[in-house]
């Protein structure tokens, strides 16, 4: 009985996973639109720390954009720094990832100052140009060049190397 329990906890977990196609293309407009964000917030929701370290991620950013659209101070923070810390454990857990690296990079140059969170700009900079191109996934790679051709944290002549 308890394996039948686990077989079916297994499965309803796995079909609700979100689509990480999806999350692709939603994630670069949540942080303009409060409801895109709220509605990318609570389908990242079930997540856990155990599931595909890219949705742990995609997660950990998601609150982070929350974080501009809470209610006062105090949610704002909790809000980040949860992101933060999801983020971090994400980027601990697989950090050869490109996309993850590409998710903290963009949430923390776009991070408020006063969150202390923008110290591995650089070095996310700097593995996204090595790592690019040994990059698998046209889907990943496309989404990196992406966030590369919008972000001022890259020289022009930076983005041109993606192009």
């Amino acid at each position: 009985m308890k394996a039948l329990i686990l077989i079916f906890l297994s499965c309803t977990t796995y079909l609700f996973q979100p689509d990480l196609s999806q999350l692709r293309a939603e994630y670069p407009k949540a942080s303009q639109n409060e409801e895109l964000a709220k509605e990318l917030y609570e389908s990242l929701l079930p997540v856990t720390n155990e599931d595909n370290k890219v949705l742990v991620a995609y997660k950990g950013a998601a609150f982070a954009i929350m974080a501009l659209f809470g209610n006062g101070i105090k949610e704002k923070t909790d809000l980040f720094n949860e992101g933060r810390d999801l983020l971090e454990y994400a980027v601990k857990e697989e950090p050869s990832s490109i996309e993850i690296r590409c998710l903290r990079m963009s949430i923390q140059e776009h991070s408020p100052k006063i969150a202390s969170y923008r110290d591995n700009i650089e070095e996310d900079k700097k593995f996204i140009l090595i790592n690019y191109k040994h990059s698998r996934s046209k889907e990943v790679k496309n989404f990196v060049k992406s966030y590369v051709l919008q972000s001022d944290a890259f020289y022009e002549s930076e983005k041109q190397t993606l192009k």
